[in-house]
């Protein structure tokens, strides 16, 4: 199993980035290679990502969730084998640190070969960076979901 993990400090208090993280279905508006995420569930979501001319799907379970600390997920169904989680750290009232590991199953020779060359930690770095963007930009979030998930 491959891993990644990245690390980006945002200029927004705490509270705003996990409330905005937490709009699954707003992630195609930063995230490059998502199309779209359902939410179906409070804990299940589907989501089509584009990566290349490959298109995926596959659903995601949160397995655990507190307000303002992290989320956590495992994918549950469909073609891609992968489990991650962000954490959000209060670095003072007004700066936030994300940091985000994501463990997964490269399939077939170019997931593979992109694997080897980095190019997982480069994607998780750009969004990272377009989500940081976003939220400053906007100063405000979509809505919140701050119910709580045990592991």
């Amino acid at each position: 199993m491959a891993q990644a993990i990245e690390t980006i400090d945002v200029n927004v208090p705490v509270s705003v980035a996990y409330n905005q993280w937490t709009q699954f279905e707003s992630f195609p508006k930063f995230l490059d290679e998502i199309e779209s995420i359902t939410q179906t569930t409070p804990t299940l979501t589907v989501w089509k990502v584009k990566v290349g001319p490959v298109e995926k799907t596959f659903e995601a379970e949160i397995t655990e969730q507190h307000p303002d600390e992290r989320v956590a997920w495992n994918s549950t169904g469909g073609e891609v084998d992968h489990a991650g989680v962000i954490t959000f750290h209060k670095l003072s009232d007004d700066v936030t640190r994300l940091t985000v590991q994501i463990d997964w199953t490269p399939e077939g020779f170019l997931e593979k070969v992109g694997n080897t060359l980095g190019a997982d930690n480069h994607a998780i770095k750009k969004d990272l960076k377009n989500f940081k963007e976003f939220i400053e930009r906007e100063g405000n979030v979509d809505g919140a979901w701050r119910g709580d998930v045990q592991a």
